[in-house]
């Protein structure tokens, strides 16, 4: 069973309108934003065993789920130091 809900926005409340903000106005991030959705459902699927995987394959997911968590929010935190600068 998943232990919480992973959404980008669920794991940074305080972002929610800088997390919308760059899906619609940057590419890369909304790249990068769909890659960690994927992962957060397909390891999903692996907690409700809907689709078979190792403990292995679940815990690698996890951790690129948990790198691509911290570029995301390094991107969100250099977005906001760029606007307080402009």
């Amino acid at each position: 069973m998943p232990i919480s809900d992973h959404s980008l926005i669920n794991e940074f409340p305080e972002y929610k309108d800088d997390i919308h903000d760059l899906k619609m106005e940057d590419a890369h991030f909304r790249k990068l934003y769909n890659e960690y959705n994927h992962l957060t459902h397909e390891i999903e699927k692996m907690e409700k065993e809907i689709i078979p995987a190792t403990t292995q394959q679940e815990e690698s997911l996890k951790k690129q789920r948990l790198q691509l968590k911290d570029t995301l929010q390094g991107y969100i935190k250099a977005s906001i130091a760029a606007a307080e600068k402009a």
